[in-house]
């Protein structure tokens, strides 16, 4: 049986991936993951919906319209003549059992733009703007509903727009979702800043100091690790004052969903160290005389950080489901505070959602955001030993 022959190309596209870096070569890798690239665009797109909530959102957080409670989603339409446009709903109260219902009426059509000027707001609490990236072009709306007449121009009510449809109160679902996506997502790269300080630092020392040390901290472990977390959480999350500020409970929440889930990158650290602490370059350091925090911190701890990554990046669905789970059951954040558990609090009354289905629309973007960090967090696994498959 004849070997294998190796053309020239392949031999020089080998040299060139023995010449790239470790990061390079997990850049490659992690390109080669079609959902995890997908994943972390989607990621970014909501990272970003996140930090420019208010120009995103087509209304302020504050906003709402009580004419207009439970008002369905309005589906958006183009054509040549009109552009994008929605059809206005007309209200419709049930003599006996007093339930709304809504009408669309086809001769009434929104125009939608993008760049409209809308509800005056602050950017990040500090640039005073008006514009919106996407809404109702409110001055055409008026002119088309209600036109000049002899040269007077009547006050009419200002029309309204609703994308994914309005909750109880009248406020703009898809508004809320976006202001909620800023304590939602960033809930879990706090926690994971708390996770990364506690995990390495104690994981390392268990696997550097060994010994009695290792064993009191391994058996801690263990004792935290075998304590049901959603009832410890909804333990913890009780004992906070009720009078404490939204900023206090949404800090103290991110604290109790860290300190239940540094255990695990803990562990990973530990086993790290302990095959890492007894290779050449650290004994080398250990014989110059450097000490041991810089031989555990500048020698080893490096070593292994593409699978920190991963261990972090998968953490963090934990964070945000953890604090979607409180704010859902009353024990985390709360009103006025906006997020996407606190939303979730509409759907306890099943009723609502029988006649209401959109309001359990936050759980698309839990559940997509999820999904996405755990794609990326799959391709950054595959993608930290590039070296495996080769």
């Amino acid at each position: 049986m004849s070997e294998p022959v190796v053309t020239i190309p392949v031999i020089e596209a080998k040299t060139k991936l023995a010449a790239l870096s470790q990061w390079q070569l997990i850049r490659l890798g992690f390109a080669r993951h079609k959902l995890a690239v997908v994943g972390l665009f989607v990621l970014a797109v909501l990272y970003t919906l996140a930090v420019f909530a208010e120009f995103f959102a087509p209304y302020t957080a504050t906003w709402r319209d009580l004419d207009h409670s439970y008002c369905p989603p309005q589906l958006v339409r183009c054509n040549l003549s009109e552009g994008l446009y929605v059809n206005a709903h007309k209200m419709q109260v049930d003599p006996i059992t007093f339930r709304k219902t809504y009408i669309e009426d086809a001769g009434e059509p929104l125009p939608l733009s993008f760049l409209v000027v809308g509800e005056p707001y602050r950017l990040w609490g500090l640039i005073p703007m008006t514009r919106h990236f996407f809404g109702l072009d409110l001055n055409e709306a008026q002119n088309r509903t209600h036109p000049t007449s002899q040269g007077l121009t009547a006050s009419p009510a200002v029309p309204t727009f609703y994308l994914l449809g309005a909750d109880k109160y009248g406020q703009d679902i898809f508004t809320r979702m976006i202001y909620g996506s800023r304590i939602s997502l960033s809930v879990g790269l706090i926690g994971i800043t708390f996770i990364f300080i506690l995990g390495m630092t104690v994981g390392g020392i268990s696997g550097y100091v060994g010994g009695a040390t290792d064993t009191v901290i391994q058996r801690a472990i263990e004792i935290i690790n075998s304590l049901p977390q959603l009832p410890m959480w909804l333990a913890l999350a009780a004992i906070m004052p009720t009078d404490w500020s939204p900023l206090r409970v949404y800090f103290a929440i991110t604290i109790v969903l860290s300190m239940l889930g540094w255990t695990r990158l803990a562990r990973v650290v530990r086993g790290k160290i302990l095959s890492l602490r007894e290779e050449d370059y650290a004994m080398a350091a250990r014989l110059i005389g450097a000490g041991h925090a810089r031989i555990l911190f500048r020698h080893l701890l490096p070593g292994f950080t593409s699978h920190i990554i991963v261990a972090l990046t998968l953490s963090i669905p934990g964070m945000i489901l953890g604090e979607t789970s409180l704010s859902f059951l009353g024990l985390g954040l709360r009103p006025p505070v906006v997020s996407w558990g606190v939303m979730l609090q509409d759907c306890m009354d099943m009723q609502a959602v029988r006649y209401y289905p959109w309001l359990l629309l936050p759980v698309v973007f839990i559940v997509t955001t999820v999904l996405c960090f755990n794609f990326v967090g799959d391709g950054l696994r595959d993608a930290a030993d590039p070296y495996s498959s080769r």
